[in-house]
């Protein structure tokens, strides 16, 4: 593709741009920032809705006491229990225990401190939870 026919689509990335390689006048290749281009504009919407519904799925599973707050951090950061449990250290049916608000309840302030830590937050922010899920991309808006 040619320099002037890079795709310059807008939509989902807003101020950001996305490098791609080009063709310029002389026959180099170059970068050249684009702004995106519909098809992967299509396919990213579909990516946060996708994971937008997770982290909701989660969401309620932790209002109706069915899981821990863990498990919205875990979804929210894109994780399953296996890598989860790499960055922390631990087994993995250790982390799916701790899944569960009982055993949740009874950890000790080390080990809520070493997922604060993966998670990058404060060890008493793992409770506090948004009342719903909140992204950067407003996917309904984005694509009309």
């Amino acid at each position: 593709m040619y320099r002037d026919e890079v795709p310059q689509d807008g939509a989902i990335l807003e101020q950001w741009h996305e490098i791609a390689y080009a063709v310029d006048e002389e026959g180099n290749y170059v970068l050249v920032p684009s702004a995106g281009w519909e098809p992967s504009n299509l396919v990213n919407v579909q990516a946060w809705e996708l994971i937008a519904a997770q982290v909701s799925r989660a969401l309620e599973q932790i209002h109706r006491g069915e899981a821990s707050p863990l498990l919205y951090h875990m979804e929210r950061n894109q994780m399953d229990v296996g890598l989860l449990a790499r960055y922390v250290g631990m087994s993995r049916w250790r982390v799916k225990r701790h899944l569960k608000p009982r055993p949740y309840a009874a950890l000790k302030p080390e080990v809520r401190a070493r997922y604060a830590d993966v998670f990058r937050i404060p060890p008493h922010k793992l409770e506090e939870l948004p009342a719903r899920v909140e992204w950067p991309v407003e996917t309904e808006r984005k694509l009309k």
